[in-house]
């Protein structure tokens, strides 16, 4: 007799926030996509701000579409969007810092090379 098909072991994860993590481990059937673990997951019932339509996905931080299937002990992640884009946010906390104490310009110990 045949035997019967293994389950697949994957988490799925959200951080709605800093420092805060929800985590849902669950067993699907071979051939599940990232979509239908999300599904199961119920992060999307539980939590108003996960937009499925909108939100990116990964797999072990790598962006998946929700048709990507899954393989055993997949890390599904749900991708908050940004609050702030990364770019202005280095330019301010430069600005906010002053040219004399950041990167190149910040003052070094007597005698310390370049870059040091």
């Amino acid at each position: 007799m045949a035997e019967p098909a293994q389950l697949l072991k994957v988490s799925v994860l959200w951080s709605p926030q800093g420092g805060e993590v929800h985590e849902v481990h669950l067993r699907l059937r071979p051939g599940a996509t990232l979509g239908d673990a999300v599904q199961a997951s119920g992060l999307a019932a539980r939590f108003a701000q996960i937009d499925l339509a909108q939100d990116m996905f990964g797999i072990w931080g790598r962006p998946a579409l929700p048709a990507q299937r899954l393989a055993d002990e997949d890390r599904v992640e749900i991708y908050r969007p940004l609050q702030v884009d990364p770019k202005m946010a280095r330019r301010q906390r430069f600005q906010k810092q002053g040219a004399r104490t950041a990167g190149l310009f910040a003052s070094k110990r007597p005698g310390a090379k370049q870059g040091y």
